[in-house]
């Protein structure tokens, strides 16, 4: 039997170190990490010691694997385990404990073994489970190698040289750089959204002392060495993908521990505006001494891939053994339950390989932390072509979507965004046959990613390192020289925030609204115009896919309201109107209105692309017409007397328009995402009320202030204070016809069950199909009025030419 060592103890004690060199003594090995920066910073240092030949790297986004590697270094997730290793160590063990992605290190640490020695490595909170579930493991306490002590709070004017500031988000990251390049020369940034090569080159220049400090989420608590002195934390709140909740004791303590690297004494402390930690804290982050951990988060890694289903099903196991817990929904379940609802991708996914290829295609990790929405159309797209007769990804689709990412202007939010979608396609071009020509294609996402990272790099110097920034704006008064944009958009005019940049508009703060507000204002307004005319060429080269339309028509990018759709020529044509202040000049504006404009239109043609076909569509004759007034009414008219000629019918059917009993309309446009697109557009260009209605209703109540016109071009027509789908009324008007043989008809079960109906309904929906109730000794029947014959349509040539024909015959 082998060895099982768990070697546990704080920062700062080698741990990590010591599991290489443990690892290099064996025949061959693997060390798992719990960050792809981490694995590529060890991978370096083991290539640096054994050779390239010798060692293999493996992560989501990057494989470098020799012929016949001794030695390989992946991410926990990627650790390939149907090899046989002598030796096997998984680092951060504690991370067993994390809500994300906690199974994975449990599954490592309950079933992954070297065939001599296994080794896992991190905190000492660990321990009692380590005890309970794999009790012939043998522990090992490391001591910290220096002292960490609490220092207090200071200004971040006044932090010693070396020191790294922590903070939870991007925005206040770039916001505490952006002061520090003012008063203290510049800061190296840290962002676990950083390629490895932006990393190193950040990270070099604090090492190297072009800068002093080092601003960072918590991406640099785990495994990162770097030269720091003291820690000094400008947060204590984070996001952790679902709520805004406190550090724990034990995240602040692995953070802080970064201060003091090997011999070196370290320190710990707060900025100013931040409250004092508590003394029981300080003392627990001073002597190591945490909470002991209750328990691990597992998934069931034994799953089903028999139907769709089935695989739900598996993932929802609940674990047996004591001190594991389910853990909750990850995004690749939420991918696969939202994926499994759709019709087509449920009518692919009718085999084993192909659930399974599924459940691979869901687990394309979300690198943009963006709109779910979005990442799910890509897995969807993906999967289709997949479980398509190619069975691969078209290079041609492939090929486009890294070269739109191949481009290097615009500001550090619009480099990372890219670097994030680009590391998707490094994702997907590693995994097995999905690609022709994987090789290529994986040399082309890591080129553009290269170029990114080096943009990014540039980029972030330039933002954040000027050692001259506190004589910037010599001559003009101390308040304008002082005045900046952080990049969390709030405005700070001598240290002080006096409001903050929403989208293009400037929102003072009510405490600086007196009598100064109009000289804080003129003090302000050079930095506020810097910044608008940053953000509006930041727009100009943003991606689609991040700009959101509200239900009221508000369009908002980075979580700022910028434009408002409004009346234009048609529907399909909407106006769009920028919102700013005075600060955004004419140009800017027309700019900003031309590039949501063709996203607007962009999305128009996606979203609504049977009307925008039809609209567009060479028809003959009468038929055009018929294509103007759809697409002018938004897809649903009335009937009336229209009876084209059959040739016109036929190509108005061709492109998807159902010449109905009581209406003309679109089939496709009733899905529920264009049925909700086309009232808002209709809202838009009439006003009113757009009313809400189910995803899944065949009925809805009328609602005060809603326009029939409205009802009409989402799908919905009715009588009274009840309206049903169009398509329902059209099979009852099918229905109606045939048990009427043209003359009255009942509001019978029969007729009921023949239309698929509620025969509560029957009333309502013969009235809104034109039908005319009268007593008869039998009950109520309901009767047609007879119409007129002009342009009356042949028997027979559409699916409900046939019965028209017949109805009309008999009256």
């Amino acid at each position: 039997m082998s060895r099982l060592v768990a070697v546990l103890g704080p920062t700062n004690t080698g741990k990590t170190h010591f599991a290489v060199e443990r690892m290099l003594g064996h025949s061959s090995g693997i060390i798992g990490l719990p960050l792809r920066l981490l694995a590529r910073e060890i991978y370096d240092r083991i290539v640096a010691l054994k050779g390239a030949r010798a060692t293999a790297l493996v992560t989501g986004e990057e494989k470098i694997v020799p012929p016949h590697p001794q030695y390989w270094v992946a991410t926990v997730e990627a650790m390939p385990l149907d090899r046989d290793y002598a030796f096997l160590a998984v680092d951060e063990i504690q991370l067993c404990a994390d809500a994300e992605r906690g199974h994975v290190f449990t599954d490592r640490l309950l079933h992954a073994r070297g065939r001599e020695e296994t080794m896992v490595m991190g905190a000492d909170t660990i321990r009692p489970l380590l005890k309970r579930l794999v009790p012939r493991c043998e522990i090992i306490s490391r001591p910290r190698f220096s002292r960490l002590t609490w220092s207090g709070a200071r200004k971040l004017s006044r932090l010693p040289p070396r020191s790294a500031v922590v903070g939870f988000s991007a925005e206040r990251v770039y916001a505490i750089a952006e002061f520090l390049r003012r008063q203290r020369g510049g800061a190296a940034v840290v962002l676990g959204a950083l390629s490895p090569r932006t990393r190193n080159a950040q990270v070099a220049m604090f090492q190297s002392g072009e800068v002093d400090f080092l601003v960072a989420t918590d991406a640099i608590g785990m495994g990162l060495n770097m030269d720091v002195d003291h820690v000094a934390f400008a947060d204590r709140v984070k996001f952790d993908g679902r709520a805004h909740r406190r550090l724990e004791a034990v995240e602040i303590g692995q953070i802080a521990g970064r201060a003091g690297r090997h011999m070196n004494e370290g320190s710990f402390g707060v900025t100013a505006e931040l409250e004092e930690f508590e003394p029981e804290l300080i003392e627990r982050i001073e002597n190591h001494r945490f909470p002991e951990l209750t328990r691990l988060a597992w998934r069931n890694a034994a799953l089903e891939f028999g139907s769709v289903g089935a695989l739900q099903r598996s993932l929802e196991a609940r674990p047996v053994l004591p001190g594991l817990v389910r853990m909750r929904e990850a995004e690749d379940q939420a991918a696969l339950r939202e994926l499994g609802r759709e019709a087509e991708i449920a009518a692919l996914a009718v085999s084993p390989d192909r659930v399974r290829l599924l459940w691979e295609v869901c687990r394309i990790p979300d690198f943009r932390k963006t709109m779910f929405e979005a990442h799910l159309r890509l897995l969807g797209r993906i999967y289709r072509h997949l479980a398509g007769p190619e069975e691969k990804l078209p290079a041609d689709w492939v090929a486009d979507q890294i070269q739109r990412l191949d481009r290097v202007e615009g500001d550090v939010d619009t480099l990372v965004a890219r670097l994030a979608h680009v590391r998707s396609w490094t994702y997907i071009s590693h995994r097995p046959g999905w690609i022709a020509d994987a090789r290529h294609w994986q040399e082309q996402a890591r080129a553009v990613e290269d170029r990114l990272s080096d943009a990014l790099h540039a980029r972030l110097a330039q933002r954040f390192v000027d050692r001259h920034a506190a004589r910037l704006g010599r001559g003009a008064g101390a308040e304008e020289s002082l005045a900046f944009v952080d990049h969390g958009g709030n405005l700070i005019v001598a240290e002080s925030v006096i409001g903050r940049v929403e989208g293009f508009r400037l929102a003072v703060d009510a405490a600086h609204a007196g009598p100064d507000s109009r000289r804080l204002r003129a003090a302000a307004m050079p930095a506020v115009r810097a910044e608008l005319a940053m953000r509006v060429a930041a727009l100009e080269n943003e991606d689609d896919d991040e700009f959101l339309l509200e239900p009221d028509g508000a369009v908002r990018w980075r979580e700022a309201v910028v434009a408002r759709l409004e009346a234009g020529p048609t529907i399909l044509r909407p106006g769009l109107k920028p919102i700013g202040d005075e600060a955004l000049d004419s140009a800017q504006r027309e700019r900003v209105r031309v590039r949501l404009a063709a996203w607007i239109g962009r999305r128009i043609e996606n979203v609504l692309a049977p009307l925008v076909r039809l609209a567009a569509a060479e028809l003959p004759g009468g038929a055009r017409g018929v294509a103007f007034r759809l697409a002018e009414a938004g897809g649903t008219i009335r009937r009336g007397d229209l009876h084209p000629p059959r040739p016109e019918r036929k190509a108005l059917q061709v492109l998807g328009a159902v010449l109905g009993d009581a209406d003309i309309f679109l089939p496709a446009l009733l899905k529920p995402r264009r049925r909700d697109f086309l009232g808002l557009l209709w809202t838009i260009k009439h006003g009113g009320v757009r009313p809400t209605i189910p995803a899944a209703a065949q009925r809805v109540a009328r609602e005060t202030g809603a326009a029939e016109g409205v009802y009409a071009a989402m799908g919905f027509r009715g009588a009274g204070a009840v309206l049903f789908r169009l398509d329902l009324l059209q099979r009852l008007a099918i229905a109606a016809a045939r048990f009427a043989q043209g003359g009255p008809v009942m509001a019978t079960a029969q007729l009921a069950a023949a239309a698929g109906w509620r025969a509560e309904d029957l009333a309502v929906g013969l009235a809104t199909l034109g039908y005319r109730p009268r007593q008869t000794q039998f009950g109520i029947s309901y009767a047609k009025p007879r119409r007129s014959r002009t342009h009356a349509a042949p028997a027979g040539d559409t699916p409900f030419g046939a019965l028209r024909a017949l109805i009309d015959r008999k009256a």
